[in-house]
C-alpha cells in the first residue's frame, strides 16, 4: 500500500504544481511583454531488489516560452515594443542589470526613464535622464531624443540609447520579479541589430484558451492519482479485515 501512495502523491504534487503555473500564466494573460512560463517533468523509474514496474515524478528546468506575442499598436511616444528577438535591459530592484519585454515606459519624479513597473531604464552611460517641458522620441535603433515644447520647437537633443540585448534564450533565466537574467551572472553586451516599434507594445504570448484546456487536463489528471490513494485505503482495509480473520 505505501508503495503506491508514494508514487501517487508524487505525480498529485507535480500536478499541483503545474496548476499553479497554468494560473499563473492565465493570469498575466494581459500582462505587456510576459513570457509564458513552462514546467518540465521527468518519470524516474524506482529502482529496489523488484521489477522497475514504479515511476517517480522529479522536477526538470523550469523555463519559459519564448515566442514573441502580439505587437498593438498604441500611438504613445513613450511606448515601444521588440521586433523580433531581443530584450530591454533596465535596473532591477537589487542594482543588478535585469532585462524585459515590457516598453511601457513613462518618467518618474527624478526624470529619469523607467518601466511602469519601476525599473530604471539601462541607457550607454547609465540610467537616461528627461529634461522637463520635452517632448521625447524614441528611434528604431534605441535612440532617445527630446525636442524643447517651450515658446517654440527647438533642435533635437539626443538624450541616450537604450540598452538593447539578445542573449542565447537558453542562458536566461527568470527571476521572482518577472524579470530574466544572464543564468551565468554576467552581462549580455548590446546588440546593435536588435530594433524597436515605437508608438506599440507587444502583449504578452499566453493563448488563454489552451490554458483553460490544460486546467481541466490538470484537474482531471489531479483525480486520478485520487482515485488512486482512495484504492489504496480500500486495498489496506481490506488486507486488515483477512488479516483479523485469520
Amino acid at each position: 500500500m505505501d508503495r503506491l501512495v508514494y508514487t501517487a502523491m508524487t505525480g498529485a504534487r507535480h500536478i499541483l504544481d503545474q496548476q499553479a503555473t497554468t494560473s499563473n500564466n492565465l493570469a498575466n494573460a494581459t500582462t505587456t511583454g510576459f513570457r509564458a512560463q513552462l514546467d518540465t517533468f521527468r518519470a524516474v523509474p524506482v529502482m529496489s531488489e523488484g521489477l522497475p514496474t514504479r515511476a517517480f515524478v522529479v522536477d526538470s528546468t523550469v523555463g519559459a516560452d519564448m515566442r514573441a506575442g502580439p505587437i498593438q499598436t498604441t500611438g504613445r511616444n513613450l511606448d515601444v515594443a521588440l521586433r523580433g528577438e531581443g530584450w530591454i535591459a533596465v535596473q532591477s530592484a537589487d542594482g543588478s542589470e535585469a532585462y524585459t519585454r515590457n516598453g511601457s515606459l513613462r518618467v518618474n519624479q527624478n526624470g529619469l526613464l523607467e518601466t511602469t513597473s519601476g525599473q530604471l531604464l539601462q541607457g550607454d552611460g547609465g540610467p537616461i535622464a528627461i529634461p522637463p517641458e520635452t517632448n521625447v522620441a524614441i528611434g528604431g535603433d534605441g535612440t532617445v531624443s527630446s525636442i524643447s515644447t517651450d515658446y517654440k520647437p527647438g533642435p533635437s537633443n539626443v538624450l541616450g540609447r537604450i540598452k538593447l540585448v539578445n542573449p542565447d534564450p537558453k542562458s536566461l533565466i527568470r527571476g521572482d520579479d518577472g524579470l530574466f537574467r544572464v543564468a551565468a551572472g554576467t552581462v549580455a553586451e548590446a546588440d546593435p541589430a536588435v530594433r524597436l516599434v515605437d508608438g506599440a507594445l507587444e502583449g504578452s504570448n499566453v493563448n488563454p484558451v489552451d490554458s483553460m484546456v490544460s486546467m481541466i487536463t490538470l484537474a482531471r489528471q489531479f483525480e486520478t492519482q485520487m482515485s488512486l490513494l482512495k484504492n489504496a485505503e480500500n486495498n489496506a482495509a481490506k488486507a486488515t479485515q483477512i488479516l483479523a480473520l485469520n
